[in-house]
Formats: C-alpha cells, sequence, structure tokens
C-alpha cells in the first residue's frame, strides 16, 4: 500500500503513522524528518533548508521532491509506504503523481487551537529523537527515554505556527479534492488509540481488495 497522510503540524500524524506502521510493515517517510537532517549537515543545501525552517516557511518544492524522489527509489519501498508530511500543496501532489500512484490519503482532522496548544508545549531531544510535552505530569525538561535536556524548535514557537498554519489552512482544500475519493477522513481529537481504529479497519479493508 503507498499511502499519505494530510493534516496539520500537532494533529497526531506521526503517532498515527507509526501504528500503522507496526501493523502493515510499511516504512515511514518523514519528509519533515528528512530535511532536518538534512538542514545538520554542513553543505549549501542544508544551510539552505535551515533558513526556512528557522523561518516557519515550507522549503521549495524543486528541493523537498528531488529529496523523497531519491528515497522513494530505496529498496525498502517497493512494497509501499506511508508518505508523512507530503504532498503538502498541490503542486506537490502533482509531482507525486508523475511518480507513483497512491493508493489512500488519511486526511486527519483537528481544532485548530487545539493544534496550537499541542505545538506550543512541544519538545524534542536532539540525541534520540523522542518527543515529549510539557502539560504531562512529571515533566522535567529530560527526555524519558535518554535523559537528554530536551529544546524546543524554532518552528513550534507562537509565530512559526502561525505561519505554519495559514500556509496548511490555504493548501489542504485543493488537496483533498485531487486525491477525491481515496481520501479516508478521521479526527485526532480524542486518543491515538481512538484516532487509529477507524483507520487500521480502513486500511484491512483496502489490503483485502
Amino acid at each position: 500500500m503507498k499511502l499519505v497522510l494530510l493534516g496539520a503540524a500537532g494533529s497526531g500524524k506521526g503517532t498515527l503513522a507509526k501504528n500503522i506502521v507496526k501493523d502493515f510493515n510499511l516504512p515511514q517517510l518523514s519528509t519533515g524528518d528528512i530535511l532536518r537532517e538534512i538542514a545538520k549537515e554542513n553543505s549549501k543545501l542544508g544551510e539552505t533548508v535551515a533558513s526556512y525552517q528557522k523561518e516557519g516557511k515550507l522549503v521549495p518544492d524543486e528541493i523537498t521532491f528531488e529529496v523523497l524522489k531519491n528515497r522513494l527509489s530505496k529498496n525498502d519501498c517497493l512494497n509501499g509506504y506511508i508518505l508523512d508530511g507530503y504532498p503538502r500543496t498541490l503542486n506537490q501532489a502533482k509531482l507525486l503523481a508523475k511518480i507513483t500512484d497512491i493508493d489512500a490519503v488519511i486526511s486527519i482532522e483537528l481544532d485548530l487551537d487545539e493544534i496550537v496548544k499541542r505545538l506550543v508545549s512541544r519538545r524534542n531531544c536532539p540525541k534520540c529523537g523522542e518527543i515529549d510535552n510539557t502539560n504531562h505530569e512529571g515533566y522535567n525538561g529530560l527526555c524519558r527515554k535518554c535523559q537528554t535536556p530536551l529544546f524546543q524548535r524554532d518552528d513550534d514557537k507562537p509565530d512559526a505556527i502561525k505561519a505554519r498554519l495559514e500556509v496548511y489552512k490555504q493548501n489542504i482544500t485543493p488537496l483533498i479534492n485531487f486525491y477525491g475519493d481515496k481520501v479516508f477522513v478521521v479526527s485526532s481529537a480524542g486518543s491515538p488509540e481512538e484516532t487509529y481504529k477507524p483507520v487500521k479497519t480502513f486500511l484491512e479493508g483496502l489490503k483485502n481488495e
């Protein structure tokens, strides 16, 4: 299965993707993660990507597409994959359609005020990549897995969040229209388990067709 996950930052795409990976044995391809790794590189491309991310802006389509195209050519993608964070725009969807056919699109819906609340309190581990939240009981600023001090990404700060959400709102409707009847909509207002249950049922049906 070749799947796309649509949803604003903070809507729960990453958590949902991990559940799908576990049950359907598909690699999760997060363009955000891939680009953040490139941003750490001491290269012209790394500096360019980092500058866009610090301003809360999307990396240009031509850069993102070439990075993703290279990743899709790897052997672990031969039997399918989960695209987490791509496409974000109609132009990206059209570019993607030139190199692959998507079987289904999972669109995650969540109130924008809740998204802001989640992102502002989100913290990341620079060592193991674990994501935590300042709202949980017992939060002490250290990673629960490796005890490394956590940090707040620049694009999780209020001004950057506002810019990201405005871009997302402008782009989501054209994407939904482009994929049409391939789209399965789910709310992530509940727990991760409640969000995943209908998605799992949908994908099991799709797999058995």
